[in-house]
């Protein structure tokens, strides 16, 4: 097994320790010459640390780039007429986004990578679906970040696609009862979001003492925590509320970043996110990078299959996060499973969720 394809016909967790390793260490050697060939200022980067192909052992052995890095550089291994899309991170007002340039393979890898990994969670049909958010994101392209990219990249699994806030990010109750009379006793799908599903759902349903049955839902949220954190909002009691309010349990977090879009870790049933055979995750040591053991908290490093356009292939994020286990989750999915930690000390805010709640 050598490209690409070959892992969209497997499961997204099928692969073992040994199998995974010696696929993403080939796979993402090559990456790392493609970028060294394509993008000069990546090649000069690799020349300042004196990187040696033959010294790589593992993928470990590869070098990072710090996800900062797109703030302030345009990388790109394509020239500017194939440029499809260009993606930008979110950011409060006056920060540096990242740019990410996309080609149009690079895109499609992303969707169908997207739609592997998903579809792993929520079921192989389209399902009738609720976007906790306004329809201006998508509208406004001044807002068109991230955050209107998420919900772009996630409609792609709903039919009937219907938001729950209006234009004033108001709880559209009259648009709720309908989409849910209209598919009544289904399975539906739910996207938002963290900070909007708290802040603009859940709390508004609190107030307005109005309970919807949404026992059949599947709720997929992501964004930041920070906001909630200061409320002292844990992800046990979002569950719990959000339980107490809709009935909603199947609630799945996930984490992400627009530098390594497609390649998303879905949080299993027992509350850990999964890295899928598109991608892995490294902790490092913060004092010398070495990388870290299972269990000892560190600076989160992601590598991902998909990048090919521009050199994001291996980052190092501005998180914390600590590796639980590998191959031996009880949901059965091999790979790597973790927890995020949270921002780095002194790192900006940047979710798609903490971003806007910024605001408040």
């Amino acid at each position: 097994m050598t490209k690409f394809v070959d892992l969209l016909e497997l499961d997204p967790y099928s692969l073992d320790k040994k199998q995974k390793s010696k696929f993403l260490t080939e796979e993402l050697k090559n990456l790392t010459e493609f970028h060294r060939r394509h993008c000069q200022s990546y090649d000069n980067m690799l020349k300042g640390i004196n990187y040696k192909p033959k010294n790589v052992e593992s993928y470990e052995d590869l070098p990072f780039l710090p996800v900062s890095l797109f703030k302030t550089l345009e990388l790109k291994s394509i020239p500017d007429t194939e440029i499809f899309k260009t993606m930008t991170s979110s950011g409060t007002t006056g920060q540096a986004v990242s740019k990410i340039f996309l080609d149009k393979e690079t895109a499609a890898k992303q969707q169908k990578t997207l739609v592997k990994i998903v579809s792993a969670f929520t079921g192989a049909s389209r399902l009738p679906m609720l976007i906790i958010d306004s329809p201006s994101v998508i509208k406004n392209r001044l807002m068109f970040s991230a955050r209107g990219a998420g919900i772009l990249g996630f409609s792609i699994f709903g039919a009937d696609r219907t938001y729950a806030l209006d234009d004033d990010m108001k709880i559209d109750f009259e648009a709720i009862d309908s989409f849910l009379l209209r598919h009544q006793g289904q399975k539906v799908l739910l996207f938002g979001f963290t900070f909007m599903v708290w802040q603009h759902f859940y709390k508004e349903l609190l107030k307005a003492d109005k309970k919807i049955d949404l026992s059949k839902g599947i709720l997929i949220h992501g964004g930041g925590w920070k906001k909630l954190v200061s409320e002292a909002v844990s992800p046990e009691e979002f569950q719990k509320r959000l339980m107490s309010v809709c009935g909603l349990f199947d609630i799945h977090d996930y984490y992400g970043m627009v530098e390594q879009t497609g390649c998303i870790y879905m949080q299993c049933e027992h509350g850990h996110l999964h890295a899928s055979n598109f991608s892995d995750i490294i902790i490092r040591n913060p004092k010398d990078f070495s990388v870290a053991p299972f269990g000892e908290k560190g600076i989160v490093q992601v590598v991902s299959l998909l990048p090919e356009s521009y050199p994001g292939h291996s980052l190092l994020t501005e998180d914390e996060g600590v590796v639980l286990g590998e191959d031996d989750c009880p949901c059965g999915r091999k790979g790597k499973y973790f927890k995020i930690l949270g921002r780095l000390k002194n790192a900006e805010i940047r979710g798609c969720s903490d971003t806007y709640a910024a605001k408040f």
